[in-house]
Order: C-alpha cells, then sequence, then structure tokens
C-alpha cells in the first residue's frame, strides 16, 4: 500500500556507485524494532555525503574550474570533519566514555570505521588533483613543478621570494635551545635536514608557512601560470640557511581539535567565549597529512615534537591542502566556469516601486532564494530603519556576512531613535569571533543586544518590524530557512517567507519574548518552534497520516532537508511506512534512515540533491486526506533539520503556509521539481549506500528553477504562464 505518494521510477536507468569503500550492508530481514541495524552510522553518512560533493569533481557537465572548485570543498568539509567531528570521538575516547551511537557502535569502533572511509575518499580526492591538474595544463592553466622553470622563470622567482615571502619567514632549528613552534589549526610546514659541508654538522629545522601567504605564487608573464609556495620556498632554503645545504626536505600539515567547552554558569558570556576561541587555538593534533615520499628521518621528528603516534598520520601521494586550490580559479577563464545566473527581482515588489512593506500589505508572499533577489530581504530592513512611521525592529542573526547590510541598517535605524533589539548567536561555529566584533559594534550604535541561552543555539531566522500607521501599530515579519547573509545567499537554496498576518505577527514576538525573557508562551496561534512544541507538531501530523493510511485513505508525507538523524522521528517514519504512508524524502546530507528495507521501509525513498547550489530550504509536506501535491496539503517551511540538536537543544522554526499562492509555490513547484530532479539526483539504497542517477537529459530542478519565475513573486503581470506536468500528474 503506497497512498498519496509519488511512485518510484518505473525503470532504474543505469546508475554509478560512489567510489567509497564498502558500508555494512543492511539485513536481508527487516531488523528488529530495537535493533541499532535499523540506522546508519552518522559520522559515515557525512562522509558520504562528501564523497558525493567530490563526484562534482569528476563531472564533466560542469566547467573545468567549478569541477576544482568542489574538489576544494570537498577537502575543507573533510578537515571541518575532522576538527569538529572525530575530535568529539577522540575526547569520548580520552573522557572514557562507553555510550554506544544509534547503530550500535563505540566511539573507538567509529573512529576506525571513519579512518578507513576518510582514507579511502582522501585518496580519491588526490585522483580528482591529479586528472583536474592535466585538464588544467590543457585549458593554459598550469601549475608548474620545480622542474619546469626556464632559467628566466628561476631569476623571477628569486626576486619574488627575496621581495615578498623572505620577510615573513621565521626559520627555525629544531635543537634542545629552540622548542619546537606552536603550529597552528590547518597549519603547512616543511621540516628538512640541512648540512653545513664546511663543519660537517647537520641540522633540523621547520619553517612554518604563514596564512597570510597565497598557496599558490602567479608567475610573471600573460600565460596563467602558478607555481605552489612550498616548492618555491624549497628552491631558496639556502637563502634561510647561509651555509648549509638542503640534504632533505618534506612538508606536512596538521588539523586540531575545534570543538570548543563553555561553562553554562559563566557570569559573562562574550568574555567566556573569547576564552574559549583562544584555547581552540591550541586544540590537540587531530590529524597530521604528509607526503608518501617524506624520508623516514623526517616524519619521525614530526611524529615526536607533535607527541602523535604511528597511525595518527596519513601519507598522501599529490598535493596536501586541497582546500587551497580555490586560489586558482581565476576570474579571466569565465569561459571555465558556470554561466552568470540571472537573480530575479520578484515582480511583485518591483509593481510597488521596490515599496518591500507595501508589497507585503497587499499579499503574502515567499522568495526563493538564489533564483530570486536577496536585496528583498535587505531592502525590508533598510526601508524598516529609514522609514520614520517604524518604530520597532526585532532581529535574529546566526550567520552574516563580513560587510552585513542587514547589520549596517540594523545600526541606522538604531541611531536614528528606533527601537531595535538583535539576538546574536555567539555560537555559529567558526564565526564566533564574527559575531562578538558585530555584537561590540551594534552595542555601541545603542542596540539591545542579546545573547540568548546558555544551553541552546538560537537558530531561528526572523525579523520583526513595527510600524506605526494612523492610530495603531501594523507588524512586519519576514520568516526565513536560511541565515541573514548576502554571499552565502547567492549559492544556497532557501526561502523567505513575509507577512504581515496578524496572527504570524503576534506569534513572532512571543517567540522574541522567549529568546530575550525566557517567557515561554503559554500558547502559539500558527507558529510551532523547537524546543517547545516543533516536535509535538511534526509528531502529531505524522500520526494523522498513520491514522488515515490504516483507515484506508489517501496518506503521504514529503520532506526536504539537510540532514536526518533524529532516532525517535525515523522511527515514527518507520512506523508511517508499515503502515502504508508513502514517504518521499529530499536528504541533501546525512541520512541515518534505511530506507525500502521490506517489512520497516518498503514505502519511503530518499535521495540528494548535489549540484551548483547547495540545497539548504527545509520542507515538510502532509497529505492531509488526498493525494500529493493538493490543495489541502498541509505546507511547513522550517528553519530546522530533523536532528536532536534542532528539535531539543536549539531555538527553531516551523511555519505552516496557508496563503493559498505561496502554497502552490512551495508544494507544487519546489518540492515537486525537486522530487522529479534527475540531473542531480542520489538515491539511497536499504544497504546505506547512495547511487547516482544517469538519465541523459534528465530533468534538473536547478534548472528549471533558473529560468521560470516563482509563483507568489511573479506578480500580476505574469499570469499566463505555461504549466508543466509532473511526474505525480499535478500540474506544476
Amino acid at each position: 500500500m503506497n497512498n498519496g505518494q509519488l511512485s518510484p521510477l518505473e525503470t532504474f536507468p543505469e546508475i554509478a556507485q560512489a567510489p567509497m569503500s564498502e558500508a555494512p550492508a543492511a539485513p536481508s530481514l527487516a531488523p528488529a524494532p530495537s535493533s541499532p541495524e535499523r540506522f546508519i552510522n552518522r559520522e559515515l553518512s557525512w562522509l558520504a555525503f562528501n564523497a558525493r560533493v567530490l563526484e562534482e569533481a569528476f563531472n564533466r557537465r560542469h566547467p573545468l574550474l567549478e569541477r576544482l572548485r568542489f574538489l576544494s570543498i570537498s577537502a575543507q568539509n573533510m578537515d571541518e570533519f575532522y576538527m569538529v567531528r572525530v575530535a568529539g570521538l577522540k575526547g569520548q575516547v580520552r573522557a572514557g566514555v562507553a555510550t554506544l551511537s544509534d547503530d550500535g557502535l563505540t566511539p573507538e569502533q567509529q573512529i576506525a570505521a571513519i579512518h578507513l572511509e576518510a582514507e579511502s575518499l582522501m585518496h580519491r580526492q588526490q585522483e580528482c588533483w591529479r586528472e583536474l591538474h592535466r585538464e588544467l595544463a590543457a585549458s593554459g592553466i598550469n601549475v608548474l613543478e620545480k622542474g619546469d622553470l626556464l632559467e628566466a622563470d628561476r631569476q623571477w622567482t628569486a626576486d619574488y621570494f627575496m621581495d615578498q615571502i623572505f620577510p615573513v619567514l621565521t626559520p627555525i632549528a629544531i635543537d634542545p635551545a629552540h622548542p619546537f613552534p606552536f603550529i597552528p589549526n590547518r597549519g603547512f610546514s616543511l621540516i628538512a635536514l640541512m648540512r653545513n659541508p664546511r663543519a660537517k654538522e647537520t641540522l633540523h629545522v621547520l619553517i612554518p608557512i604563514p596564512d597570510q601567504l597565497e598557496r599558490f605564487v602567479r608567475l610573471s608573464g600573460s600565460a596563467i601560470r602558478f607555481m605552489r609556495l612550498e616548492d618555491l620556498i624549497e628552491m631558496n632554503l639556502g637563502k634561510l640557511f647561509p651555509g648549509f645545504e638542503a640534504m632533505q626536505c618534506a612538508g606536512f600539515r596538521i588539523i586540531r581539535d575545534s570543538e570548543m567547552e563553555i561553562d553554562e554558569e559563566a557570569e559573562d558570556l562574550v568574555r567566556t567565549f573569547e576564552s574559549a576561541l583562544k584555547r581552540r587555538r591550541r586544540g590537540s593534533v587531530i590529524r597530521l597529512t604528509l607526503y608518501d615520499a617524506m624520508p623516514p628521518e623526517l616524519k619521525e621528528v614530526i611524529l615526536e615534537r607533535l607527541e602523535l603516534t604511528p597511525g595518527d598520520e596519513l601519507a598522501l601521494f599529490g598535493m596536501l591542502g586541497l582546500s587551497d586550490l580555490k586560489q586558482l580559479i581565476v576570474a579571466e577563464r569565465r569561459d571555465l566556469l558556470f554561466p552568470p545566473l540571472n537573480i530575479r527581482f520578484p515582480e511583485r515588489v518591483r509593481e510597488f516601486g521596490g515599496d518591500v512593506l507595501a508589497a507585503i500589505r497587499s499579499k503574502d508572499f515567499i522568495i526563493h532564494h538564489p533564483y530570486e533577489s536577496f536585496d528583498v530581504v535587505v531592502q525590508f530592513v533598510l526601508q524598516a530603519a529609514r522609514d520614520p512611521a517604524v518604530v520597532a525592529i526585532k532581529q535574529t542573526l546566526y550567520r552574516t556576512s563580513s560587510d552585513s547590510p542587514i547589520i549596517a541598517a540594523l545600526i541606522e535605524a538604531a541611531e536614528a531613535g528606533k527601537s531595535v533589539t538583535a539576538l546574536i548567536e555567539l555560537r555559529a561555529r567558526f564565526d564566533e569571533e564574527a559575531n562578538i566584533r558585530w555584537a561590540r559594534d551594534m552595542e555601541r550604535a545603542g542596540i539591545h543586544v542579546i545573547y540568548g541561552f546558555l544551553d541552546k543555539k538560537i537558530h531561528a531566522k526572523v525579523n520583526l518590524v513595527v510600524r506605526r500607521e494612523g492610530r495603531q501599530l501594523r507588524p512586519y515579519v519576514h520568516y526565513g530557512t536560511g541565515n541573514y547573509h548576502p554571499v552565502t545567499a547567492r549559492h544556497y537554496t532557501d526561502l523567505s517567507f513575509f507577512t504581515c498576518d496578524p496572527a504570524f505577527c503576534r506569534d513572532a514576538a512571543r517567540l522574541f519574548n522567549f529568546m530575550t525573557g525566557y517567557a515561554v508562551p503559554e500558547a502559539m496561534e500558527k507558529l510551532s518552534f523547537a524546543p517547545i512544541n516543533m516536535r509535538e507538531t511534526l509528531t502529531a501530523c505524522i500520526e494523522q497520516e498513520i491514522t488515515r493510511a490504516r483507515a484506508g485513505k489517501p496518506a503521504g508525507i514529503w520532506a526536504k532537508m539537510n540532514s536526518l538523524v533524529d532516532a525517535r522521528m525515523i522511527d515514527l517514519l518507520y512506523r508511517a511506512s508499515q503502515a502504508g504512508v508513502g514517504v518521499d524524502l529530499v536528504v541533501r546530507g546525512i541520512c541515518c534512515l534505511r530506507p525500502g528495507v521490506p517489512g520497516l521501509s518498503e514505502n519511503i525513498r530518499v535521495k540528494s540533491i548535489v549540484g551548483r547550489f547547495l540545497e539548504h530550504s527545509r520542507i515538510v509536506c502532509f497529505a492531509n486526506g488526498e493525494n500529493l501535491p493538493s490543495p489541502r496539503a498541509k505546507v511547513f517551511i522550517s528553519s530546522a533539520d530533523w536532528m536532536p540538536r534542532n528539535l531539543d537543544r536549539r531555538v527553531e522554526t516551523l511555519l505552516p503556509i496557508e496563503n493559498p499562492t505561496v502554497h502552490r509555490q512551495v508544494l507544487n513547484e519546489i518540492m515537486t521539481h525537486n522530487l522529479e530532479d534527475e540531473a542531480q539526483t542520489w538515491r539511497l539504497g536499504p544497504d546505506g549506500k547512495f547511487t547516482r542517477l544517469r538519465v541523459e537529459g534528465g530533468f534538473s530542478a536547478h534548472e528549471y528553477f533558473m529560468t521560470n519565475p516563482s509563483l507568489s513573486g511573479r506578480g500580476t503581470g505574469q499570469r499566463g504562464r505555461r504549466r508543466r506536468r509532473g511526474r505525480s500528474g499535478g500540474f506544476v
């Protein structure tokens, strides 16, 4: 029984396996309801996601420099995975924590499995770099080796070294008189064995390479030619150590523990975070990567000085620090990049002369980023800041850009005498320092800065504007699925919902009161929010679908999220599948649910879309007694993934979509086309493996959204838009 749901593809095209090592196969029989085998390991699922990102670097449908960008992203992802997830597991081992993961593994077992998969993936990254290196050269972008240099190049590099590099380097002898220096996280260094022929003495030396230096040096001339910085330094070691000659030289790179421990009884949260950030910079070394050709003597010195044991290192053939490859993406080769995205400014706002508040008063609408401009969100805040009738602005901020126009507008509003409140989340990982700086800038401007909770992150994306209109106050509110970040908004798919519906606005005010004063509202009119009642709302909706399916009525669930980890929610979806509810999930990253297991999840299908844009919007739809898609379906947008931290330890929003036009846009356009996508889709099997769909000329959701304006944002002048029949049979 499979009610109210998209059917699986009638015939699966030829598929190709992601090049990951073998994962444990799912049991041939359905696991017992309490068996850990019903879950996929969280960490291994994340590695599988990063493997999908890496495969885009091999994807010849993409322009060459965009493939290079995917490789760089996958390498950066791996760094952060070790800095946080592996570091956390190693901390559990040191503390003697024996708690099993949901899939039944100890921390030690997880680390062992991670190393196996991660090493396979990192060797695959090196294979990708060798392939791209050749293709770049064929396209006129050369990364030269030392032996490729002409005599004129050698003279130029020698001069460049003395002018631009020599003054910045600090070579250090390694002996009892010179303690081994601190090497920062993701720091790249050279270690060498130098010999003085006259004194017949040898010396181990270390050359830390500062982050301030570009990893690739562009050579002189009109041709696009680069040289690795470490090669240039190695060629000039004699200038760093006069009278010595290099006998051995090799590079290495380290990853440090970047988790932060915060005292939840701290009296000054900002100072506590500043202290924690300083401690993080000196976190223990989690991973050492080095070249496989490194002489054993040099390797032994590094392991000893970093207090590592054999097994903590990984030897690679290729290039260390692949995340730096993004420096090779040169602007003059536009032909090797994606065509520029024509970002649309919504016609609905244009019809009101750019007056966002007037457009909201006319009708609720939703903006689909990056296809529609984030400038609407910026304009919403900026207009509120400059409007004399606006009396108050309340804003959550999790991440934003280094030159944030949102914060500039909030400061302008405060300086104009408006009441401005900003809720800054200090624990936005790797943005902590930036958020502290922003908080102090805003406090100096007179903004009421609130740091939220000690034990919960504020991850909700809400902006509330209160305007005096006649003798009354009219509130306007923006709810988002993504951050107030103009840069990432050009690359992440997200949703921005605007409304002046009194109930939505009152709920927004109640939410802010909860965040600023710990005032738990007695009731919300429309909005659900974590950690108070979001889990309960989702559970109730799923239970209703189960009841309908058991009664033989149409039942179905469509959901889109970044990660599905929460065991309770997964078990609830398993119950739904067993009752006959059709469940289709679009999960970009981690998915711990096993779909398609007989007797457990045969009515659940899971896909992942990885392509030009990072899928980031969270949507959940319930059939509500009719076949999906339907006007009666319950549709929600959210800031939360289905993870324990989001549902239980963060402030998140779950917003019902009721306006008919916005409802059709989210359900019939966005969700349906995501489910129909074939060009960028990977399907998850019961064995925990993802396989890429191979459909010649297959439908691409990203390309569709780039060329079709949204329903709610297109205004009155585009009513006659052509409709396209979806795979489900509904018109979209």
